[in-house]
């Protein structure tokens, strides 16, 4: 077992049940100790333990995580490898691919891809997507290879410890140099693919920077997400009218310039769910992009 998840109980820990340190010395959720109970996956110098014991100093607690494994089809989808270690996995996301299978798209998506990448390399474990990327959205797109990661992440995003920030080519010049669009996004009642901003929605803020002006009539913006919802980007530089070029569902036509909406995920900045090590993924700017910013430079 690697010593990632083990722990040596101190003096001060030995009122304290081995439950109440997993989840405060190793961050364990809840959900992941109830399984960890019911397959007997904790163990305290090398012995099977109940929960409720105390260890003595010195003793050590190792934890064995479930095994799991997805299903999805294999496939021979390129997978661009950003970061990867034992917990997790972070790829360059190409455009023209949804994450994972959906009922309009039962295959052919970035986690048939992982599959077949897991698999040749000997691997077996259950695909969880920490962020999520639209079909023609490029960038940093982050996958934890166990439950204890998701629910660490579920942790920081509540907290505001993830940091995500965007690229976008839009329409218009953007006359401030910075912003910040906080207007609540929904589904329209008559509308079940698109989000649009509504009284009654989900608070959403979107910070947005000025990066480039080009006299052609278009802006080089950076974007910085508090909340993660559907279309957020999208809907917001829309609202304010300024929609991403390219982008069709959301008035930023010009698709003579480039064959998708021009939004990349440029960096994605968390701490790591095992060594609490603030780590940063970047992923540099698509080809499309470049060539949509040499076309209206």
């Amino acid at each position: 077992m690697d010593d990632r998840y083990q722990y040596i109980i101190k003096k001060e820990d030995t009122e304290l049940p081995i439950k109440e340190l997993l989840k405060r010395r190793l961050g364990i959720s809840s959900r992941l100790l109830r399984k960890l109970k019911n397959g007997d996956l904790v163990y305290l110098d090398g012995r099977k333990i109940k929960l409720f014991e105390k260890g003595r100093a010195g003793e050590r607690i190792t934890v064995l995580l479930p095994e799991e494994c997805s299903g999805f089809i294999p496939e021979p989808i390129p997978i661009e490898v950003i970061f990867e270690d034992p917990d997790l996995l972070a790829i360059n996301k190409q455009p023209g691919f949804v994450v994972h299978p959906t009922k309009g798209h039962p295959c052919h998506t970035i986690a048939n891809g992982l599959m077949k990448y897991m698999l040749d390399k000997g691997d077996c474990y259950k695909i969880r997507f920490i962020n999520r990327l639209d079909m023609d959205t490029t960038g940093v797109l982050l996958i934890g290879k166990n439950s204890h990661c998701q629910d660490d992440f579920s942790k920081q995003a509540k907290e505001g410890r993830i940091k995500k920030k965007y690229l976008a080519v839009v329409k218009g010049l953007v006359m401030q140099d910075r912003g910040t669009i906080d207007l609540p996004i929904g589904k329209p009642v008559d509308d079940q693919l698109r989000r649009a901003v509504i009284a009654d929605g989900y608070p959403s803020v979107t910070h947005y920077e000025v990066i480039e002006r080009f006299d052609k009539g278009y802006t080089l913006v950076k974007l910085l997400l508090e909340t993660g919802r559907t279309h957020q980007i999208r809907v917001h530089m829309s609202h304010i009218g300024h929609p991403i070029v390219g982008d069709v569902l959301y008035g930023g036509e010009a698709v003579h310039l480039i064959e998708r909406q021009a939004l990349h995920a440029e960096e994605l900045h968390f701490d790591h769910p095992i060594t609490r090590e603030r780590l940063s993924m970047y992923a540099p700017l698509p080809e499309d992009m470049k060539r949509l910013l040499h076309l209206i430079g």
